[in-house]
Order: structure tokens, then C-alpha cells, then sequence
């Protein structure tokens, strides 16, 4: 089988252990983004299998209508919102997924992004690079509040990231991280402005979906203090369309940290934060680490394995009627 593998960005896919279980068959992997929907069409219309890493590729009925001989659309990881499942069941392209969903990644990330904005390390070592001489002073940590919105899976390991480095954990969120706050014995912040006024690092945790789009808007910004530091692993549309970079500009917060851009990726420093000294930016970081593209990636090329076999598939579109059957894509 011809499978392809679009946006390998870190250039390792075939570096990972598990990719011995496709080897065998044809793949062809594309780091660089497709400058267009044509060129994305030419390098994936005749694939076998197509490799969806995450949310990277945006794999619309426009895509797949162009994709005729796409017999398996294999995710890694368990869900993305760039897929339009509803025209590739319609098609009749199933979509594999995986079953995993490690928190340990992002929260790590987060909590190095918290120690190196509020110590200024990404900023000073640049400056000694150029053979500058430091010339800022940086945010003490311990004593400090940690703000975190959503104490899901990923903010549980952040808070106590942030309690271990001597910070005062305040949390606030849905029902059910009200109820994990309370029993981890971290105060609850008495409303979502009372989180935004009194947290000095505000860490947003909170999946992506339909209700939560666009959750943080400027009046929630303006509540921050001049010397608070935002921090967004999570997803960049969690934020209303340039409310964070506005902020910014007005002073409030005075800092912010972000790993999760509305248009990805970002190419030639075509980003008006990355020109603003009082941001760190990284290139959606979060998941990248080797144990976690092991596992995800291992679940994505294990579903392979069966379709290859004709065995059932973990489906994210088990409506599908599949136009092909696994014994066509030998």
C-alpha cells in the first residue's frame, strides 16, 4: 500500500520504533505545509492510507472529494476538530483513531513556559548570544498565584507543578474542577473574573468545543494585573480573535506565553508576538516529545496493521460504509 504522511514537521516519524510496523509498505512523508489545497491534493491523491498527525492538515470535504483512492484516514491521537467527518462517511473513508490521551506532555510544557517567562531565560540567553548584557529583572515564583481554568487532566499536573514550586494554586473551571479543587485542597476562585484579577500566572486548560469557543475575550484580559503572565498550551481559539496580542498592547496582562496559534504553522516569523519581547512563543510543542509520539503514533500505525489484516478498526465515523475493503489495498 502507498501511504502518505503530510506535515511531519519534525522531520522523525521513521526515526520513531513503531514505524516498523509500515515499513514495509510505501510511505512518503512532507514536512513542509502544502502552500494550497492543490498542491495538498497532488501530494496525497494517490495514497492508499492517509496520515492525519493531529490537526495539522485540514482535511475537508473539499480534500477528500479529490482523494479517490483514500481507502483509510488514519488519525493520531483520538480526535481532531480539522476533520469533516460527515463528508468522509458520506464518502466512505474510514477514519481510525487512537485511544490514548496523555496529559504529561502539555503540562510539562506548561510549566516550563511559567519558569522561563517569569525568570526572562528565553529573553536573556538571546541577548547573551548577541553578546548583550542582561539588563531585565524577572517575576520571583514562589508566593505567587497560579490561575488555572479548567483543572481537567492536564491542569491537575500543572497545579501541582505549580504548588511543588512554592505557588498558591487558584482554580476555577466546570462543576466537576470545582469538585477536584476542592478535594486537592487548592482554593476556588469565587467566579471567572475573581480568577482573571487575582491569579499572577493565568493557565488556561480547557478543551476545545463548541461552548468554549471563544471563552476568553478582552473584558477578561483587562482584568489581569500589568505584571500577570497568560499562558495558552491549550488551543488558541479558546481566546477571541486578537483579544490576547490587543491586551497585550494595552498592558494587561503585562506577559504571556503561548504554544497554540489560530493559523498553524508559523512560517517566515509571521506572527506579530514573536516581535514582542514581553511573549514567548514555541511552535505548538505541547504533545512533541518521544514517548508521546511513540504512543500516538504506535495507536495510529497499529489501526494500519488491522485494515491491512481486515480486522475491526477503532472508528471515529463508525457510520461509515467503507467504498473499499481491506483485501482491495493489498
Amino acid at each position: 500500500m502507498k501511504i502518505a504522511i503530510p506535515d511531519d514537521y519534525q522531520d522523525m516519524v521513521d526515526q520513531l520504533a513503531c514505524f516498523a510496523m509500515i515499513r514495509h509498505h510505501e510511505v512518503v512523508r512532507y514536512r513542509e505545509p502544502a502552500r494550497d489545497l492543490d498542491q495538498l491534493v497532488e501530494r496525497l491523491r494517490d495514497a492508499d492510507i492517509v496520515v492525519s498527525i493531529r490537526e495539522r492538515v485540514l482535511f475537508s470535504r473539499a480534500l477528500l472529494e479529490r482523494l479517490p483512492k483514500c481507502k483509510l484516514l488514519a488519525l493520531v491521537g483520538r480526535n481532531s476538530q480539522r476533520i469533516d467527518f460527515a463528508a468522509a462517511t458520506a464518502l466512505g473513508i474510514p477514519v481510525s483513531t487512537g485511544s490514548s490521551n496523555s496529559p504529561v506532555a502539555p503540562a510539562e510544557l506548561t510549566l516550563a513556559l511559567i519558569v522561563a517567562s517569569r525568570r526572562n531565560i528565553a529573553l536573556e540567553a538571546e541577548r547573551m548570544k548577541r553578546g548583550d548584557w542582561p539588563c531585565t529583572l524577572s517575576h520571583r515564583i514562589r508566593g505567587s498565584t497560579l490561575g488555572i481554568y479548567g483543572l481537567g487532566a492536564i491542569g491537575s499536573l500543572v497545579a501541582e507543578g505549580g504548588k511543588g514550586l512554592g505557588m498558591k494554586v487558584l482554580a476555577f473551571g466546570q462543576k466537576n474542577s470545582l469538585e477536584k479543587a476542592a478535594a486537592a485542597g487548592y482554593e476556588v476562585a469565587r467566579s471567572k473574573d475573581d480568577l482573571f484579577e487575582r491569579a499572577d500566572v493565568l493557565s488556561i486548560s480547557v478543551r476545545l468545543q463548541r461552548e468554549t469557543r471563544g471563552l476568553i475575550g478582552p473584558e477578561d484580559f483587562a482584568r489581569m494585573k500589568p505584571t500577570a503572565l497568560f499562558v495558552n498550551v491549550a488551543r488558541a481559539e479558546l481566546v477571541q480573535p486578537g483579544a490576547l496580542l490587543e491586551a497585550l498592547r494595552k498592558g494587561r496582562p503585562g506577559y504571556a506565553a503561548v504554544d497554540v496559534y489560530e493559523e498553524e504553522p508559523i512560517m517566515g516569523g509571521a506572527h506579530p508576538f514573536l516581535k514582542m519581547p514581553n511573549v514567548l512563543c514555541t511552535p505548538h510543542l505541547g504533545w512533541a516529545e518521544w514517548d508521546n509520539f511513540e504512543l500516538y503514533f504506535g495507536e495510529c500505525f497499529e489501526q494500519i496493521q488491522k485494515f491491512e489484516k481486515g480486522e475491526p478498526l477503532r472508528l471515529a465515523n463508525p457510520a461509515v460504509k467503507p467504498r473499499f475493503v481491506a483485501a482491495a489495498a493489498s
